[in-house]
């Protein structure tokens, strides 16, 4: 039998049984599955306590076969779990002394001669031991629920450890955004439990001015001038008037007496209402910007609660209005979780964090790793399923100050499992980031043990670092590889975890007839999707209690009948059926899955060019009529020619087509030469930064002044606000438009490229709209209606060496066997260098 896991747990074991050059002494646990010792516990152990030591002989008796009992006694002989002052006599209150907040979690693992300690500083560190303990015996439990759970047998075991443990994020969540099934939530918990996905610190940070207001509602009624002047009138919806010194001993009041009934609570909240309007009076307006007002109401309470409790933590995020870093200092009590989304000015999330703590906060990290609004649960389109993401992102964070880690979640281990997995590794020790690939194996080879390789290309096909541009290729090589991973399979458990993965594969399939179907069909197909996401919720593969609940109010064409309603009971719900599965259904899905999906079979051959453009003048392309490429969205990048130093390149700008979008800052200008390697070495120099356009829907004139010919891109970001970039006709201006360099403008949009002498077909990537035009301006196929994928159109004798176009199009154009140049016109165009010096000549 296979068990590469466990000689994975060795080399483990290996690399803890010396410390500090010290051996460490290995202990026999277990002889042929009778214990050799028992668990011991403190005559004054916590029912938490006893519940880990409990947890931890259940397990150890479930990996060896043994009966471990549970006893008390000074923990000089046994495995001892608990708390210092729990075992006197083993003198280690000095070394788990809790001087902070970042004490909470530590805990030892540590063998000698009699025995084990598994000792933390708090009942959460003891958890946090044993779980631990348990995963250097080998011990997984990867996605919530029995099935993914990975229990070793050893009736023979024998251990050696002696480690000092704390988490380098003081408070650690991954959490489904709407909750998820009552069925499912213990699992979620003991999931959290065993990854040690917990919060040392409970760290509270959520809008919290509207429960505040909720709870001070007597107050507020007799002083309405509390409430935001919001166009001339008190608004209870509102943010509050902070500069109203009565408004701010209220809140504190409220805060102080929070703690006098909770006092074992770590911070209280005092973010702002979500999308609320600001006070407009004439005392507020000095206070300065919504993050001014946020932070003084804030350090008022961190102030109060220091005075009254000593370290209390008062949170908010860094989002929306109040993410930009205040004028004034922070409290250091005050935490700010900067949020990775819904940012305005035009700031980076580092460039907050960064801004934030110069101003003395805490930072925390209010992360999306997955919102069923977004991405519902599709394959690589959430950001926990982009692990490349997470494995530069997690340790980052940490690197500019970042402690604390809540992550908006889904219920969906499909999609998002592997990474949600990952995530919680690096959260306890962000080094293991570097070792991602390692754990990863861990995963493959426990979970999966002969089929680990096909299901190795299973995670990478679903992986959001990897780019699959149609779906049915995606899909059909998820359903093959379960195909593969399923003959290979030889135990139930490994078989159920594939059942899983199909059943979520079979999702998939029903979520992508739902969203392009029309008419009558829609409805249908969002039935099918709703039953099949409902029917496996126990699985956790789909968050399918957000789907129920969102997606008929985001869809007007499809509808729920009442007695069909999310919270309508099963007995009572016909859409609702908790059958299991058969076999037959999973063989159908499965076998249906492969045959309906084709994989893409390019009749092309792509052809790499290089980045070294120059103008096609000397090509003497004929004139075509005048394209438009200037409007788009976000980030967008051009490439420009200068023949003389000592000029300036002109642009008009015009930001802020998105009136809702204004919020997100200037538009971000960088002019980069590119050509010879500078003083650094690297190929690109930024010679010129602009961010003098507003977003206000005004042209303004960008001039970037250069000072040697050549080749330069220019660089546009407007924070995905809309933003319309147009030169003078005739003046060199190309995108490039490949996988990996997409250019993507915005609404209808037309341009020309060049086909080289030779070429004998035109291959390319096509996003459904607009058409393809040949050298004498002739329809050569039109995209309209079209699915989205991968298209090859011969060239007829005498039309290469010449301009094609893209005409009315829209969405993602990747050319693959030519040029990907795009250009309003001949004269603009500029293309590899290799190109124009080879049709030069023919």
């Amino acid at each position: 039998k296979y068990n590469i896991c466990v000689i994975a747990l060795f080399a483990m074991i290996a690399v803890s049984t010396m410390v500090h050059g010290a051996p460490v002494v290995s202990v026999m646990l277990s002889g042929d599955g009778v214990a050799d010792m028992p668990i011991v516990v403190s005559t004054g152990a916590t029912d938490r306590i006893k519940v880990a030591a409990t947890d931890l002989a259940t397990y150890l008796g479930r990996i060896t076969g043994a009966d471990f009992t549970i006893e008390n006694g000074d923990g000089k002989t046994g495995i001892a779990v608990g708390l210092p002052g729990h075992f006197p006599a083993l003198a280690l209150q000095a070394e788990l002394a809790v001087s902070g907040i970042s004490d909470r979690e530590t805990y030892i693992l540590r063998t000698h001669v009699a025995g084990v300690h598994i000792i933390g500083t708090t009942e959460t560190a003891v958890e946090d031991a044993v779980w631990d303990f348990l995963y250097r015996l080998g011990y997984r439990q990867f996605f919530p629920g029995k099935t993914w759970e990975i229990v070793p047998k050893r009736p023979r075991l024998k251990t050696a450890v002696n480690v000092r443990e704390h988490p380098d994020y003081y408070a650690r969540s991954i959490w489904p955004g709407y909750n998820t099934w009552p069925v499912n939530r213990k699992r979620y918990a003991r999931w959290c439990t065993r990854n040690r996905v917990v919060e040392g610190v409970k760290l509270k940070t959520g809008h919290a001015y509207g429960f505040i207001a909720m709870r001070c509602r007597a107050t507020l009624d007799a002083h309405p001038e509390y409430l935001g002047l919001v166009n001339g009138k008190r608004d209870p919806n509102a943010n509050f008037c902070v500069s109203n010194p009565g408004l701010r001993k209220m809140v504190v009041d409220y805060a102080l007496a929070t703690f006098e009934k909770n006092p074992e609570l770590d911070s209280v909240s005092m973010d702002p209402r979500d999308g609320a309007k600001w006070c407009e009076c004439d005392k507020c307006k000095p206070l300065g910007s919504p993050s001014d007002r946020c932070t003084l109401l804030a350090n008022d309470v961190a102030e109060a609660l220091a005075k009254r409790f000593g370290t209390k933590l008062v949170g908010f995020y860094a989002y929306a209005e109040h993410c930009p870093p205040p004028g004034i200092q922070v409290h250091p009590n005050v935490v700010v979780s900067v949020a990775t989304a819904f940012l305005r000015d035009g700031y980076s999330v580092d460039e907050l964090m960064d801004g934030w703590a110069a101003k003395g906060a805490a930072i925390g990290l209010r992360g999306y790793f997955s919102v069923n609004t977004w991405d519902r649960d599709l394959p690589g389109d959430a950001g926990a399923s982009n692990t490349k993401y997470l494995r530069e992102s997690i340790p980052k964070f940490h690197a500019r100050g970042a402690r604390y880690f809540s992550a908006e979640s889904g219920a969906n281990w499909g999609p998002c499992g592997l990474g949600y997995y990952l995530a919680t590794r690096m959260f306890w020790d962000v080094e293991n980031s570097v070792r991602c690939d390692e754990i990863t194996a861990d995963f493959l080879t426990c979970a999966f043990g002969p089929a680990a390789e096909p299901m190795r290309h299973f995670y990478e096909v679903i992986d959001g670092a990897n780019t699959f541009l149609v779906f049915d290729d995606q899909l059909g090589r998820m359903y093959r590889h379960l195909k593969d991973a399923q003959a290979l399979a030889d135990t139930p458990q490994i078989q159920a975890r594939l059942n899983d993965l199909i059943l979520y594969s079979w999702y998939c399939d029903l979520f992508d007839e739902y969203r392009h179907a029309r008419g009558k069909a829609r409805q249908a197909a969002f039935e099918r999707v709703i039953r099949h996401a409902y029917r496996m919720r126990k699985t956790m593969m789909v968050h399918s209690l957000a789907l129920y609940r969102d997606l008929v109010h985001r869809d007007e064409d499809v509808s729920l009948p009442q007695e069909a309603q999310w919270d309508v009971p099963e007995d009572k719900n016909p859409w609702k059926s908790s059958d299991p599965f058969t076999d037959n259904e999973l063989t159908t899905f499965l076998t249906n899955g492969i045959a309906n999906h084709k994989l893409v079979e390019l009749d092309f051959e792509p052809v790499a060019y290089s980045k070294d453009l120059v103008p096609a003048t000397p090509l003497g392309l004929p004139a075509v009529p005048l394209g438009n490429i200037g409007l788009a969205r976000s980030t967008r990048v051009f490439y420009t020619w200068v023949d003389k130093g000592q000029a300036t390149i002109e642009l008009k700008i015009t930001g802020g087509f998105l009136t809702h979008y204004r919020d997100r800052g200037n538009v971000k200008v960088e002019l980069w030469k590119i050509g010879e390697a500078n003083e650094m070495g690297e190929r690109e120099t930024l010679v010129a930064r602009d961010c003098s356009v507003p977003p206000d829907g005004k042209e303004r004139t960008v001039r970037l002044p250069v000072k040697v010919p050549g080749l330069y891109r220019i660089w546009i970001s407007d924070g995905g606000d809309l933003t319309r970039v147009t030169w003078a006709t005739g003046m060199p201006m190309t995108i490039n438009s490949t996988v990996n360099q997409p250019a993507i403008p915005h609404a209808r949009w037309s341009a020309c490229f060049y086909v080289p002498k030779g070429t004998r077909v035109i291959g390319l990537y096509a996003d459904p709209d607009g058409e393809l035009l040949n050298n004498k301006g002739q329809t050569v196929f039109s995209f309209e209606g079209k699915k989205a994928g991968y298209y090859s159109f011969p060239v007829p004798e005498g039309q290469d060496g010449s301009l094609w176009r893209l005409h009315f199009t829209a969405g993602a154009k990747y050319l693959m066997t030519v040029p990907p140049c795009l250009a309003r016109t001949s004269k603009e165009l500029l293309l590899p260098r290799e190109v124009v010096k080879a049709d030069q000549t023919k």
